[in-house]
């Protein structure tokens, strides 16, 4: 049985979700901790799972608001961020992010691999527009979908910034409405909502 517990973290109200199995198998989601408060409430949450044999940790895209824990996460679980091949990029460049947003905070580097969806029980989908690497995780049997920044209750991911792009994101959200309309969506900001419901609007 899955288990998806959501934790909203840091200055922008980023979603982070650690989502477990039966097997021992964790991943935290897009890390947005940034005070030793949010730090603490999500380690003890994750290392009080029982059975924990595995931890692996996955960015939806590489936007400053969802790496904001990146480094510390990192060293706690001696284990790289993995993503999207086409946001490593976004997320090396951190600093200018910070100084896009105004955000005065000197960029740390954190280890950071491509994600390889073979490895995965769950399914992989690229779905480009918010940023060009943008996924989002699928559990088929569950109908669960972590939809990082490109679906939102009522809304989707803005493209306005550097490497958005309106089209692919219609593309992408018109694949996502493929899936069942159940489908039980968990988005990086706001609240949860369905395919049905989103694909109504």
């Amino acid at each position: 049985m899955l288990e998806v517990k959501s934790f909203i973290l840091g200055p922008f109200g980023t979603n982070t979700y650690v989502v477990s199995d039966d097997e021992g198998k964790v991943l935290l989601i897009d890390p947005a901790c940034t005070t030793p408060y949010e730090e603490h409430m999500l380690y003890t949450y994750i290392t009080h799972l029982s059975s924990m044999t595995d931890l692996k940790i996955i960015a939806t895209h590489g936007h400053l608001d969802h790496l904001w824990g990146a480094k510390w996460a990192t060293e706690q679980w001696k284990t790289p961020v993995l993503m999207h091949e086409a946001d490593i990029p976004l997320a090396q460049a951190m600093q200018q992010q910070y100084d896009l947003f105004g955000v005065h905070r000197t960029a740390e580097t954190f280890p950071m691999e491509s994600i390889q969806p073979s490895v995965f029980s769950f399914q992989i989908i690229h779905t480009p527009g918010h940023t060009p690497g943008s996924i989002c995780l699928y559990w088929p049997e569950e109908k669960i979908l972590l939809s990082g920044d490109t679906l939102f209750q009522m809304g989707y991911g803005r493209t306005d910034l550097p490497g958005g792009d309106m089209g692919q994101l219609i593309d992408s959200l018109e694949h996502l409405f493929t899936l069942p309309e159940e489908t039980l969506v968990y988005s990086g900001h706001g609240n949860q909502t369905t395919i049905g419901a989103e694909r109504r609007l």
